[in-house]
């Protein structure tokens, strides 16, 4: 197919709209063959049961999915309270059930406050975390529940609404890597007193990608790693800095007026093209924390 031999000689991303019911990898199977590329990965996993928001690298772009799974993410879920599950979300079985007698919105968006910031999560037992090289969800499948330590993770943004259905509430949050909208839910629903499961769950953002860029399986298309990397500083230099930075040089950091200017740095040639992520180094200088191989090579 056309699209196929277009798309083998690209790098860059790929932003798509994953359906319910696939595995983040079976997105990107569907995704390689599609591109007919093999090398191709995802930036983090979304549960099999969400829907939304996942971005594929491609190629040379498989180097820069850290910086993707590092943006912000913005989900809406829905909250039902009165039963928990054994996955906390829909697919599970009722494992635990209370009264939700008392709870109102008001209960629920106080309760929601005390989980701003930075917080303590414990992850899902089904869930992709290792615990001694073991995926938790493996170790679920055998009927096993395991003690799991707490992960630091960061909720910027947390809201709840009523809907028309008694016990069931939606949420939004904006959040940071490696948060698990299930587990919030159910720790919102146990500070009220009750307990509670995601009834249905979608990953609306990741940075300033939203579901009006994503697109389907089948109508995917590769955009360009520096648009890719659009939510970081970018600078573009002349070629004479551009060697340097593609033989992984060091540099000072007054030499591209960094002062005050977040990184990580993305540094790109005057036609547009990737050259290098660039990180702080020793306080005064930068060095390149990825550096792209010309397309020559």
């Amino acid at each position: 197919m056309k699209v196929n031999e277009e798309n083998s000689q690209k790098n860059g991303f790929v932003v798509v709209d994953k359906e319910s019911g696939w595995t983040s990898h079976d997105v990107v199977a569907r995704t390689r063959k599609k591109l007919n590329m093999r090398k191709v990965g995802h930036s983090g996993t979304l549960d099999p049961p969400a829907t939304g928001v996942l971005i594929l690298g491609v190629g040379k772009a498989t180097r820069l999915l850290k910086y993707i799974t590092d943006l912000p993410k913005r989900y809406t879920a829905t909250m039902v309270l009165g039963a928990e599950t054994s996955t906390l979300d829909a697919e599970g079985e009722i494992t635990n059930t209370q009264s939700t007698e008392g709870v109102c919105l008001k209960n629920l968006q106080e309760a929601g406050t005390q989980f701003m910031g930075d917080i303590l999560q414990i992850p899902p037992m089904v869930s992709a975390v290792k615990v001694e090289g073991k995926r938790l969800y493996e170790i679920a499948r055998e009927g096993k529940e395991v003690e799991r330590k707490s992960r630091l993770v960061s909720i910027y943004e947390l809201s709840i609404e009523k809907t028309a259905e008694k016990d069931i509430y939606r949420i939004s949050v904006t959040c940071g890597s490696g948060t698990y909208i299930r587990s919030l839910v159910s720790d919102i629903a146990q500070a009220v007193g009750t307990v509670a499961h995601v009834g249905d769950l979608r990953r609306n953002s990741i940075g300033s990608f939203n579901e009006s860029d994503a697109s389907p399986i089948e109508e995917i298309s590769v955009i360009g790693m520096t648009e890719g990397l659009k939510d970081y500083s970018q600078i573009t230099v002349d070629e004479k800095d551009a060697a340097l930075i593609r033989v992984g040089s060091v540099f000072e950091k007054t030499h591209f007026k960094l002062q005050g200017v977040p990184e990580p740095w993305i540094f790109m040639d005057k036609q547009g093209d990737l050259l290098a992520v660039y990180k702080s180094h020793k306080g005064k200088t930068i060095k390149p924390d990825v550096v792209i191989p010309d397309s020559n090579n």
